[in-house]
């Protein structure tokens, strides 16, 4: 995979970064929620609508098309049911890497979003999304949280 464990890295930039949240909702409305394509812009705050081709899987093709109407393809490029997925989303020369993966600790779930641009471009496009996706990813986990814990 083409990610660090976080918990090595020392400090977090706009190439890579995450949020981890906890709940008191089973993992498995978390999950619901993060593999319902569709519904995604109702909890991200930065879509404004989301499509997946046939189920969520490993392999799976879908669209996202941000606020400002910039369409990107994404591919599920790794798939744990019910644990974690990974989405890559092509950029020139570089990509962007989606991953969503939670846990349960003393039966607290705990939820993470990763985000990691790669590439030989991936500090043009660290810069220019990187602080708005930084910016936003803390209210779109607690949007998560709250949609669960319904």
């Amino acid at each position: 995979m083409p990610f660090y464990n976080f918990s090595q890295v020392m400090e977090q930039t706009d190439k890579h970064f995450w949020n981890t949240l906890q709940t008191t909702a089973a993992p498995q409305k978390i999950w619901a929620i993060w593999t319902d394509v569709p519904n995604w812009n109702t909890w991200d705050t930065g879509l404004k609508d989301a499509s997946i081709q046939g189920d969520f899987k490993r392999n799976a093709k879908g669209i996202i098309i941000s606020l400002e109407n910039r369409t990107s393809r994404f591919k599920v490029v790794h798939f744990e049911k019910g644990k974690t997925y990974t989405f890559k989303t092509r950029l020139p020369f570089g990509a962007l890497y989606v991953k969503r993966y939670l846990d349960v600790k003393e039966g607290v779930t705990h939820f993470t979003h990763e985000v990691r641009f790669t590439g030989l471009t991936a500090g043009i496009f660290a810069k220019q999304f990187g602080p708005e996706f930084r910016r936003l990813l803390p209210e779109v986990m607690e949007n998560v949280r709250q949609l669960a814990e319904k």
